[in-house]
């Protein structure tokens, strides 16, 4: 039996952590009752009345979008994007840029009050000036007719064809688009992920800001030989020719089932493997698996907030935990005595090593390791340092880890965070161990979306 949609007035109550709007609704059931129907709706705001249809009311939940805006947020904007509509790239371009700001302020601060701490520690969130074409890095898909795009919100399994990217790098978007039309062209198959067959797979395009390299990455489940020479020989023409920019053009083989930008072996088609990017005034070498921060206007905010709420001096020691290539390992190095970083990616460890020596620093000590076991290690070494620093991944670094943290006693720490949720917890690990939280910065590293970073201060009470 089909059940007959219904359609609903819902007020918006608030944003969840992916951006859209939650509402609850009432409805009553074959016997009168009422019961509750939770909706989650993409593209509003908070405080907004909408008018929505609903397939299955007699659901407890449902996903399902605005028919009418009855009553308007005030902040509410025109998208900029042809494609904000269906792509799942961007999720806030309706929405005021000082609105989004505001709405990062605020879910720091209610992940550090829901642990215990006073929310006035948090302050306003730093913007952009401009908050578009800010990413360095883009990550395209093929879509199983060799069409090059972005997953559609809420669905891994569409492909949207792109024909701009307003949050990616201008130079960046235009060579993408050169590679979709090279594609086409040659009529060349996308990767069919329930099947296991199809040639291309994904773009990766990466491109410094600062020496303006370009890096293009193509994904595929062959080598670039035979019958493919040709049409590869076709492309690196393209390419070279329209962007002498680029110093590094990769086919890059996967045939691995799981669909992330792997590769089992490496072709250089053209220039070198890596491109070189700066930070602070250090160089870097930037592979295609390396990760750097894919917001360097922001990211150098990062590293200044850092370093002034650190305090580095020279007859100090510290640990830089999670210390990836050295991104604020290098920064910091220069003003303490010695630093040691620990990180467990090997690659990364060794283009920290590289990295520092190509900048002339030689008072680092980098080891691949799991940050427990390796915070183990460097203490033994070298002892309680009078600084750590960290910056984990979004799943945050864990409670064993900052309660060794607490125990070796630092003198002063410096978090740096990509979710608020898992840092509150996890700074909550420090309190006992005579810990208190100075200060938390917000930082908008990825406009239009609802991810924000962080800087916090924490001192051992005397």
């Amino acid at each position: 039996m089909t059940t007959r949609g219904e359609t609903f007035v819902a007020d918006i109550e608030h944003l969840d952590d992916r951006g859209s709007g939650r509402a609850v609704v009432w409805r009553e059931n074959e016997l009168g009752n009422p019961k509750k129907l939770k909706l989650t709706i993409p593209q509003v705001l908070p405080g907004e009345k909408v008018r929505v249809y609903v397939d299955e009311p007699t659901k407890k939940r449902w996903r399902t979008s605005a028919q009418e805006i009855l009553e308007a947020h005030p902040e509410r904007v025109g998208a900029d994007c042809p494609h904000f509509e269906t792509c799942g790239g961007c999720v806030w371009q309706h929405w005021q840029y000082e609105g989004q700001l505001q709405e990062k302020t605020n879910h720091v601060k209610h992940a550090i009050a829901s642990q215990g701490f006073d929310p006035r520690l948090v302050n306003d969130t730093i913007g952009m000036e401009n908050p578009w074409h800010y990413r360095n890095k883009m990550e395209f898909t093929f879509a199983v007719d060799g069409s090059l795009g972005l997953h559609e919100q809420g669905n891994f399994r569409k492909i949207i064809p792109l024909e701009t990217c307003l949050i990616a790098g201008k130079e960046m978007v235009e060579a993408a688009m050169v590679v979709a039309a090279w594609t086409k062209d040659h009529q060349l198959s996308g990767y069919d992920k329930d099947k296991h067959e199809g040639l291309l797979r994904h773009l990766m395009v990466r491109q410094s800001f600062a020496t303006g390299e370009l890096m293009l990455g193509l994904f595929a489940t062959e080598e670039p030989s035979g019958d493919l020479e040709a049409v590869v020989k076709d492309l690196v023409a393209r390419i070279t020719e329209k962007f002498p920019s680029v110093k590094s053009l990769l086919w890059l083989e996967n045939t691995d089932w799981a669909d992330v930008t792997q590769s089992e072996k490496t072709h250089v088609l053209a220039g070198r493997d890596f491109i070189y990017d700066e930070m602070d005034g250090f160089r870097f070498r930037v592979w295609f698996n390396t990760f750097f921060q894919t917001n360097p206007t922001q990211a150098q905010k990062l590293v200044d907030i850092a370093l002034e709420m650190g305090q580095p001096k020279e007859t100090e020691t510290m640990i830089d935990l999670f210390c990836g290539v050295g991104t604020f390992s290098l920064p910091f190095a220069k003003r303490v005595k010695q630093l040691a970083g620990i990180e467990i990616v090997e690659s990364s460890i060794e283009s920290a090593k590289r990295n520092a020596s190509d900048n002339g620093i030689d008072n680092t000590y980098f080891l691949a390791k799991d940050a427990r076991h390796g915070l183990d290690d460097i203490l033994e070494k070298f002892g309680t340092p009078d600084l750590l620093v960290l910056d984990p991944p979004r799943s945050g670094a864990g409670g064993k880890v900052m309660r060794k943290i607490g125990r070796s006693k630092p003198e002063r720490i410096v978090y740096i965070s990509c979710n608020p949720d898992t840092f509150a917890t996890d700074i909550k690990e420090l309190v006992d161990f005579g810990y208190e939280l100075k200060e938390v910065q917000p930082v908008d590293l990825f406009p239009h979306t609802v991810h924000v970073e962080c800087v916090s201060q924490l001192e051992l009470k005397k």
